[in-house]
């Protein structure tokens, strides 16, 4: 759920113009997307709240009645994109690459993402063990891009990540969302499909597009219905 700046005034019981002065000078959030500027409805409250800015009831109720839908996986990875044979030595360079083939807005900063995605893998790694990582930010990366999308680089040679079972890493996948709510949902299902191990062995063998989108429908669809359970990853040793 996004707001436009009429209905992000009319919560706040005040006129275009105030929420305006808002933003530049109290720091009210706001986020702008293809020129126009949308509000999350959480992030409006809690600042509100904050602030001492009286704000309806009626904004929180419809938020959580009302949370933002969540593509299936293999959606969101057509929009960000496949990318096989992704090059480079060491965690730098891959990190690096993988910056450069986010389908990101022009005025996006990747030279800024690419610094805080390392300065995170220099607290810890973010490889989850069996060759995959999900490089992220301390808080979730939450961009001014119209949609949410995930993105996933196959590298040519397996390359050293500090993971958790030790294991190189092949396969990186990264979550990008205008809402740190879908955001965290989005990794909760990325979380939930990569239990299986038919589709680990895919991102191993790099599976060619098809097959892995393919997968990630069957497994979502099946989830769904109750059909369908994942095999737990074996303990890292």
């Amino acid at each position: 759920m996004q707001l436009t700046l009429r209905q992000a005034a009319s919560y706040l019981g005040v006129n275009d113009t105030t929420v305006r002065r808002w933003i530049n000078q109290r720091g009210l959030p706001a986020h702008s997307v293809d020129e126009q500027m949308y509000f999350n409805p959480i992030e409006l409250w809690e600042w509100a709240v904050e602030a001492g800015v009286p704000v309806s009831r009626a904004l929180l109720e419809d938020a959580r009645r009302s949370p933002d839908e969540v593509p299936p996986l293999a959606d969101l990875l057509r929009e960000g994109g496949i990318f096989h044979d992704v090059q480079g030595g060491t965690k730098h360079e891959i990190l690096a690459a993988f910056v450069e083939r986010l389908p990101l807005p022009p005025d996006q900063d990747r030279r800024f993402l690419l610094e805080v995605l390392e300065a995170r893998e220099a607290l810890g790694s973010t490889g989850i063990g069996d060759g995959i990582a999900i490089p992220h930010v301390r808080n979730p990366i939450v961009l001014h891009v119209a949609r949410p999308f995930l993105t996933l680089c196959l590298l040519r040679d397996p390359v050293e990540f500090g993971s958790v079972d030790g294991k190189p890493v092949h396969a990186l996948f990264m979550v990008v969302s205008p809402t740190v709510p879908m955001h965290l949902r989005i990794l909760a299902r990325l979380g939930f499909v990569l239990r299986d191990s038919t589709i680990r062995q895919m991102l191993g063998a790099g599976a060619d597009a098809v097959q892995i989108l393919d997968r990630l429908d069957f497994i979502e669809k099946s989830r769904n219905t109750g059909s369908f359970q994942t095999q737990p990853r074996e303990p890292a040793e």
